[in-house]
């Protein structure tokens, strides 16, 4: 029987609520700061994080849009130049107000880290904006956490293409029935499954009712373990999702 060895995290809704009030924001602040009346409220950004990547994200919305370019080259070139001064905003929101990981998270972490458990991180989001969450709790050094990190722009195709999932298993050199993933969308679950992989779903505020699709488990956050099916381990009073929880459900892939 195989043994669970190493946690793939995502990071945007898994590691901390960053979409709503971290990427959203530093979209709009953009879009201001490049004298575009466009702004995106919740409900669109929310529909619009069906789009996976930032970038892509930004082309998908301008066809809403009768004031954005026409030609597709335009498109691009304002696309990642917003996305550029949307990552440093975002960036700077950090530094200065900060943004707390979810809860459950930092103590599933350290967990892992005490039991010699490798952990990763396959996202789309980039480089820089990953660094800038990490460094906030982490320190510079972050990365040491950290067997593999596979970002966005590490990767030709984003989830739900599993590119970045099987980057981050050649990088640990780990088949993917010894590990498993943690997300908190159905296009991470996805992506996460289509590299074998078995997925936890904690859901984050956006797919609050998300379907559990191909997880082997699904529920409301790690900071709880009440409303997962299939349930968490029985005989265990609230509290946080645990190491032991991630063992139990992995032990069910494939069933």
């Amino acid at each position: 029987m195989a043994v669970l060895a190493a946690i793939v995290w995502d990071v945007d809704g898994t590691l901390a609520e960053t979409e709503r009030d971290g990427h959203r924001v530093a979209f709009n602040l953009a879009f201001e700061a490049f004298g575009l009346p466009w702004r995106w409220d919740e409900r669109r950004y929310g529909d619009l994080l069906r789009v996976t990547g930032g970038r892509e994200r930004l082309l998908a919305d301008m066809a809403a849009h009768v004031d954005a370019p026409a030609g597709a080259g335009e498109r691009e070139r304002l696309a990642a130049a917003l996305h550029a001064r949307k990552n440093t905003i975002y960036a700077e929101q950090l530094r200065s107000e900060g943004i707390a990981l979810r809860g459950g998270v930092a103590a599933l972490i350290e967990q892992a880290r005490e039991r010699g458990l490798r952990q990763a991180i396959a996202t789309t989001t980039s480089r820089s904006n990953l660094d800038a969450l990490l460094r906030l709790h982490y320190g510079a050094q972050w990365h040491q956490r950290f067997g593999a990190v596979v970002c966005g722009e590490d990767v030709r195709r984003k989830k739900p293409d599993p590119e970045a999932h099987l980057q981050c298993l050649r990088l640990l050199s780990l088949d993917a029935r010894r590990a498993v993933a943690i997300e908190d969308s159905p296009m991470g679950a996805a992506a996460a499954h289509a590299a074998g992989l078995p997925v936890v779903l904690a859901r984050s505020c956006y797919f609050a009712d998300a379907e559990a699709g191909p997880a082997v488990a699904a529920g409301p956050g790690l900071h709880t373990r009440c409303g997962w099916e299939p349930m968490a381990r029985r005989g265990e009073r609230d509290g946080p999702i645990t190491l032991e929880d991630i063992e139990a459900w992995y032990l069910t892939r494939g069933r």
